[in-house]
């Protein structure tokens, strides 16, 4: 484990699962249910339904960060309540920044390791 990732897992938050397609479904039908049936939608539209696995690390790498936010109720708070400050900013350079700080949270979220 890298020491970028070391920080401890907040208590109630769940591991984060192995990095798969199955896996990462089961955890967020656990764990997340309210993002499953996007997340179906989605694999059926992009992968399932055209038998093409080009697309599975970009849709691993996005699903990974949603589910990596999402079981972490304070973590998605914050990124969202920065984000709905971003649109209600009358700053360009306010909303920028706020937009900045939710992309690198989502950014460290899709790189959190199975386990963590």
């Amino acid at each position: 484990m890298s020491s970028r990732h070391a920080t401890p897992r907040p208590a109630g938050v769940p591991p984060m699962p192995e990095r798969n397609p199955k896996a990462l479904r089961e955890a967020i039908a656990a764990h997340a249910p309210r993002l499953l049936a996007d997340f179906d939608r989605h694999w059926k539209r992009d992968i399932a339904d055209t038998y093409d696995l080009t697309p599975v690390p970009a849709f691993m790498a996005r699903w990974w960060a949603e589910y990596a936010l999402a079981r972490d109720p304070r973590l998605d708070a914050r990124v969202s309540d920065l984000e709905d400050r971003a649109a209600e900013a009358d700053d360009v350079a306010e909303a920028r920044a706020l937009l900045e700080q939710a992309a690198h949270l989502r950014r460290e979220a899709g790189q959190t390791e199975p386990g963590q």
